[in-house]
Formats: C-alpha cells, sequence, structure tokens
C-alpha cells in the first residue's frame, strides 16, 4: 500500500526524539510481506530515492526521521508470528510487538528475555534495528543473543536469509550481528529467528533508597561483584521524586538514590541470592532495604522503574541519552553529569540499568527557550564526551541515529570509521538506506 496524503506522511516524520532537521517524505509504504517489501526497494535503488525503514516510532535517536523526498517504509503490517517448542525458537515477523512477542510464547510455556522499557510500545523489528536492551539484560543480554536469523532485503531489493533455528552454526562470516544494530543503514529485516528460554521462574526482589550516590554505587559494585541479578535498576532524587508524584506509592523522596534489584534463581536460591543483595546494600550505607517474595509488590516497583522517562517527562520535554561506562566507573559518570547540570544550569535526571552500567540522562529542557535549549544540547555532547573518556560509549541500546552521529568518530576512532565506511559503502553503494542514520 503507498500512501501519499501529507496529513498521513506527517505521523511517520518523526519518532520519539524529535529530530528538528526532520523532512518531507515523497511517499510511505506499509508493506506485508518480504516480497514486497523487495519491490519496494527496487523501485528506490532503480530510482536512487532514499529510504528510511521505520518500526512502532518509539525511537529516541531519530534513527527513523523522515527525509526530504525519501521513501519512509513501515513494517507495521507484518505481523505474522510462528513459535517451536522443539527448538525453542519463534519465526516473527517485524511489525509485531516486543510484548506481542512475549505474550505468544507464553503460551507455549517459553519467554523471551530482551524488555525495553518501552516493550508493550516498541516493534521487534526496531529492537533487532538498534540491539536493544532492557531491564533484565544484566543477566540475559541483548537483542542480538537472541537472534539466530533473518530474512533481510538488501539495497538492490535482493532477499537473503542467514542463520536460522540452529543453536551452533559456524559457517561462513557471521552476517546475521551485522544487520543487528545497522539501524535500517544495511538493510530492512523482514522476518527474525529468535531463540527463546523456559519461562522465567519467580522472582524475589530487594528495594533499597541511599542518602548518597556513592552510597548506591558502592551496592552496585558489591552486588554484581558476587553475582548475577536479573535485574539492577537505579534511579536518583529527581525521578524518585517524579514517579512519587505521578504513583505515590510512599518512595522517600529525601533519598538520592534508589535501587531496585531481583533475583530469578531456582528455588529457595533466589531467596539467598536476594539476602545477599540485601546485605550488600545495608553495608553501603541504605537508609531502607528490603525484601519481598511478593509477586505483585515486586512488579509494582519494576513498574516504577518503568515509568521513570514518563514521570520525569511531566517536568518538561526531554533530550534523552543512552551512555554506558564500565561498571567501576558508573559512579564517576553520574556524579560528572551532576557536575554537567549545574555548569549548565539545567535539570538532568539519572535512571540506568545500573548492573551493566547503561546510565538513561534525561534533560529537561524548554524547546522555545533558545538559551536553555542552547545548554541543553551543549550538556547532551558533554554527557557524551564524558562516557567515551570513561571508556564508555555513546549509546548502549538506543542506537546511534541521526542525533548522536557527531560524536561516533570520538569513540570509535578514524580506523574503525573507516572500516565501518566500507562496509556500508559496499552493501548500500548508492547510500539509498537511511541515509545521514549514524554515519
Amino acid at each position: 500500500m503507498v500512501v501519499t496524503d501529507p496529513d498521513v506522511l506527517a505521523g511517520y516524520r518523526q519518532d520519539r526524539a524529535v529530530d528538528p532537521d526532520a523532512g518531507t517524505a515523497l511517499a510511505l509504504v506499509r508493506p506485508v510481506t518480504t516480497a514486497q517489501v523487495s519491490t519496494a526497494v527496487r523501485w528506490a535503488h532503480r530510482h536512487r530515492v532514499p529510504i528510511v525503514p521505520r518500526g512502532a516510532g518509539t525511537g529516541l535517536s531519530g534513527g527513523a526521521t523522515a527525509q526530504d523526498g525519501a521513501l519512509m517504509l513501515s513494517t507495521e503490517k507484518m505481523r505474522e508470528i510462528s513459535v517451536d517448542t522443539v527448538t525453542r525458537t519463534a519465526v516473527v515477523q517485524p511489525g509485531l510487538l516486543n510484548a506481542e512477542v512475549k505474550r505468544a510464547v507464553a503460551q507455549q510455556g517459553l519467554w523471551y528475555p530482551p524488555d525495553p522499557s518501552s516493550f508493550e510500545i516498541c516493534s521487534i523489528g526496531g529492537n533487532a534495528a538498534t540491539n536493544a536492551g532492557g531491564l533484565c539484560c544484566v543477566k540475559y543480554g541483548v537483542t542480538t543473543d537472541y537472534v539466530l536469523g533473518m530474512e533481510v532485503v538488501l539495497a538492490d531489493g535482493t532477499a537473503v536469509r542467514l542463520g536460522g533455528p540452529r543453536l551452533k552454526d559456524s559457517a561462513g562470516l557471521s552476517l546475521t550481528k551485522l544487520f543487528v544494530g545497522s539501524e535500517g543503514t544495511l538493510g530492512i529485516i523482514t522476518e527474525l529467528t529468535l531463540r527463546l528460554l523456559p519461562a522465567q521462574p519467580p522472582q524475589s526482589t530487594v528495594v533499597a533508597t541511599f542518602p548518597t550516590i556513592t552510597a548506591a554505587t558502592d551496592a552496585i559494585l558489591a552486588i554484581t561483584g558476587r553475582l548475577r541479578p536479573s535485574m539492577l535498576e537505579f534511579m536518583d532524587a529527581v525521578a524518585i521524586g517524579a514517579v512519587e508524584d505521578e504513583l505515590r506509592m510512599g518512595l522517600d523522596r529525601d533519598a538520592a538514590g534508589l535501587l531496585v534489584a531481583r533475583s530469578d534463581a531456582p528455588g529457595e536460591h533466589a531467596g539467598l541470592e536476594a539476602d545477599i543483595m540485601l546485605e550488600a546494600c545495608e553495608k553501603a550505607g541504605a537508609t531502607e532495604a528490603f525484601r519481598t517474595d511478593d509477586p505483585d509488590e515486586g512488579e509494582a516497583f519494576c513498574a516504577a522503574r518503568r515509568f521513570a522517562i514518563p514521570a520525569v517527562e511531566r517536568k518538561g520535554p526531554l533530550l534523552l541519552e543512552d551512555v554506558g561506562v564500565p561498571l567501576p566507573r558508573l559512579g564517576d559518570l553520574i556524579t560528572g553529569i551532576a557536575e554537567i547540570a549545574a555548569h549548565r544550569q539545567v535539570l538532568i535526571s539519572v535512571i540506568a540499568h545500573a548492573g551493566d552500567g547503561n546510565t538513561h540522562p534525561l534533560i529537561v529542557h524548554d524547546p522555545n527557550d533558545a538559551a536553555e535549549s542552547e545548554r541543553a544540547h551543549l550538556a547532551f555532547g558533554e554527557i557524551m564526551e564524558l562516557a567515551i573518556g570513561l571508556g564508555g560509549t555513546i549509546t548502549g541500546e538506543h542506537g546511534v541515529g541521526r542525533l548522536k552521529k557527531a560524536w561516533l568518530p570520538d569513540q570509535l576512532g578514524p580506523d574503525v570509521m573507516a572500516l565501518t565506511r566500507s562496509i556500508k559503502d559496499a552493501l548500500d553503494p548508492h547510500g539509498i538506506l537511511n541515509p545521514g542514520a549514524v554515519l
């Protein structure tokens, strides 16, 4: 289906990042099959028309921003799924939401672990395009760890099948992994073969608040030094207050930081691991720490953490970051961000997948206030420079998109940038696939 109605196209102009340089697309196509994707891409290749692939539009880095004269290709109508309980795999089309995949495989007693905070509204194809993570990735890994194979349409319209429902496969180059995280710049994913796990066991949950950031990060390092939690999440004082304003859970507004940690170890071992985490929090100086085995209570605290971004957004529009560092530098990153916020006179909240060092600084600003907007964007860049200087990354799971690409050379260096460009040029010699994203 091809759409040229300007009112419809306007709804596909941005993802959640709100790129100020978004253009006006030529048309929108919403294919249902791989063959239809190939037809659209062949036409674009023949006429040298750029193509911007798009999933659910929940991306946070401008990776699905419309470009002038481009063809927007939405995978939202591609929604087939089949589950194989013998191989513990699911074959899915990219338009399914992450939550829909989870629910479908759960009916077969299986589990798809990657769980971005937006899992109820983000597409599985978009997850693969950005190599999305989530709250449980500290133990279970990110999207690429679950992609066994795919069908992908190349820049000339050729559809190729990579990998498959095999847990072991050393034949040829690992091309499947090349396309995961490529943000639609190398090809358009039209099908994924996903590895599944048995249903997750019941979890024990530990919640702790801390008087200082140092105490919180000490607890994080103590926990990760002894075990691998199934979740280890952090919220700073701004996020705690914002969530409490909305949910009225009785969170400690005076706390500098809050941790939510979980264990899904089998049987009684979950409780034993929870006790270890509880002890680590208490020794680090927690003002309050407790354990619960009640699944509803535990899930309520997880939901509070997931709600942190929209809660902080109530304070004003956000510039969202996604920087990560090696765990020993997490405290330096969080305190450094606070120093940047003070220097630039902007409000910045920090939430984090603390167990893997991936933070989400949330920069609150008024885009209609030119001076404040400039300070916010300066802080945006300085936070990425800080992360790089600490041996980290400008993006742990959201992708580079268009908003972060200026800092990519600082992280990768000239040799790796040249290698990356050579791969892009080899697979997309005319540069029609998501131009302006990543590179």
